[in-house]
């Protein structure tokens, strides 16, 4: 009589979690220490940014998206916006082993939705390397106006 070995279960993978986090929120449950380290590790322009001056960026911020895989932080973006007339959104980050697989758009897509951003008549963004990403969430390049810069 031959007993067959029963087959190990695929190790089950955790959906990935969007939160639009509310301000109240926001000041009670922010991770600061994952985002660090999200933002150390899958970016260039964010690296070494102290708790405290997380803390105040998001303070600073009225919307706020992350995303999780169980209790981990995978993505995150935020915006500014003074709800009539330009809205900006900042830091839009996806860990590297999760790109290519629409969260970034999903990130993005939120951040759009969201009453502060929508209600803005444009949104700008600033892009090193992503302007092909962004076009096809229906960002275009504009040539008629520079970025200016005055560093602190």
């Amino acid at each position: 009589m031959s007993t067959a070995t029963p087959r190990p279960e695929a190790p089950s993978i955790a959906p990935i979690r969007l939160v639009r986090h509310g301000r109240l929120r926001l000041r009670l449950r922010w991770r600061l220490a994952a985002l660090g380290a999200l933002l150390d590790g899958h970016s260039f322009w964010a690296t070494g940014r102290s708790r405290d001056q997380l803390g105040r960026m998001l303070r600073g911020s009225q919307v706020v998206v992350s995303a999780w895989q169980g209790s981990t932080l995978v993505g995150f973006g935020r915006a500014t916006s003074d709800r009539v007339f330009r809205a900006v959104l900042w830091d839009v980050v996806v860990s590297e082993d999760h790109q290519g697989r629409g969260l970034g758009r999903r990130i993005v897509e939120e951040l759009l939705a969201s009453p502060p951003v929508a209600a803005a008549e444009r949104v700008y963004l600033m892009t090193t390397t992503g302007e092909g990403f962004y076009e096809k969430l229906g960002f275009s390049r504009v040539d008629s106006q520079r970025l200016m810069l005055k560093q602190a």
